[in-house]
């Protein structure tokens, strides 16, 4: 049997073409994609305006087919969590943030994440693979028609729309699958899609450079750049992406893309760690870091609480500290959020995405270990100590 093409894989000019493949003209495959991503079907029968020939080609050779729901949780602030299966026992996980005036789908492109920066609990369960692009819109899909659902809201257009933004900030690192990403964010930004503007869709990375140059070219959205030190030494420990790619390779690549960039900053998102980059002197060292005349990035400041968790050996700076570290990029003129922390109950926060992973990498046995042999050995054993000659 021939496998069946999942419709969700394909962004607006491959199901043109995908179209032409069944004899059918353009117009058809923007009446299909408006039935899929403006009304949520998934059963053919349904597209009442396409030809009863068409249904029944499709019904044989194609399929509508996000990943399917393992948990659903809904936490007392309102934010609620999927977690979705992507076969082979991996699992990532969506979170839709509720606010007053919008509605921000966090989505995740990859199961697990190989950069591994120390802060984020998704990186210490390793790398699995790359989502398809089915899997990666079939979240927006899957959240948009779930949320309209639970409201009693109607599918289409003329239903109220439930999620007015997304970022690229759940588990894995967008610009590493990058491809798939791409043919998601077109479905996002088309208007027989889900219409929304480039200002509203954001892409966070870690720092890939030369994938933040491509996506300049092919999908300029709002870019977000995963920060977290003020300098190469102490972000090469937190990021180690910044070992390849460092500060002054990653500031020229953010100038080189605000040329394109539907907005005119740079969003620079900061983990604030207790006693490890919260002082007054990485605040300012971040300020000459983006406005450094000629080099300066313009830019604005997210401020995250760490959420802990315990592999990590890490604390959240207090609330005085976040807030004086704020007022030091406030008084240079940068525009500074501290991210109010959201969906905590339900591990929905900010660097707490950590699904069923399968841990192919062994991170967490190797953590264990290591603990064991520290215990037995001295807190020194495993790490790299100077020796005085």
């Amino acid at each position: 049997m021939t496998a069946l093409t999942n419709l969700l894989d394909l962004d607006p000019a491959q199901l043109v073409a995908y179209c032409a493949e069944l004899g059918e003209k353009p117009f058809r495959a923007k009446q299909l994609q408006r039935w899929i991503h403006q009304f949520g079907a998934s059963d053919f029968d349904a597209m009442t305006d396409l030809a009863k020939s068409l249904r029944d080609k499709l019904k044989s050779r194609a399929t509508i087919a996000a990943p399917s729901v393992i948990t659903d949780h809904t936490s007392a602030d309102g934010t609620r969590k999927w977690l979705l299966d992507v076969g082979q026992g991996n699992a990532v996980e969506t979170v839709f943030i509720p606010e007053e005036n919008r509605g921000t789908l966090c989505i995740s492109t990859q199961a697990g994440c190989a950069v591994n920066c120390r802060f984020c609990s998704t990186g210490k369960q390793g790398f699995s693979r790359n989502l398809t692009v089915g899997e990666i819109i079939g979240q927006l899909w899957m959240a948009e028609f779930e949320l309209r659902k639970t409201k009693g809201i109607e599918p289409g257009p003329k239903g109220e729309r439930q999620i007015t933004n997304v970022v690229m900030m759940g588990m894995g690192e967008p610009l590493l699958n990058f491809e798939p990403t791409v043919t998601a964010l077109k479905l996002m930004l088309d208007d027989n899609a889900y219409g929304l503007s480039r200002r509203r869709v954001t892409v966070s990375t870690s720092g890939v450079v030369p994938m933040i140059d491509k996506l300049s070219q092919e999908c300029p959205v709002a870019l977000a750049v995963s920060l977290h030190a003020s300098n190469d030494a102490l972000r090469d420990g937190l990021v180690p992406l910044n070992r390849k790619y460092p500060l002054a390779e990653l500031m020229a690549a953010c100038r080189r893309y605000l040329a394109f960039a539907p907005r005119d900053f740079i969003t620079f998102e900061y983990c604030m760690l207790d006693g490890v980059n919260d002082s007054d002197a990485h605040a300012r060292e971040l300020v000459a870091l983006v406005q450094n005349g000629e080099d300066s990035v313009p830019c604005k400041f997210n401020l995250i609480p760490f959420n802990p968790f315990p592999e990590s050996g890490l604390k959240r700076s207090n609330n005085a500290r976040i807030k004086a570290f704020a007022q030091i990029l406030m008084d240079a003129g940068i525009v500074t959020t501290i991210r109010k922390t959201r969906g905590d109950d339900i591990d929905a926060a900010c660097g707490q995405l950590a699904g069923e992973i399968q841990d192919r990498t062994k991170v967490q046995e190797r953590m264990q270990k290591m603990a064991e042999y520290q215990k037995k050995f001295g807190k020194n054993f495993g790490r790299i100590v100077e020796v005085p000659r």
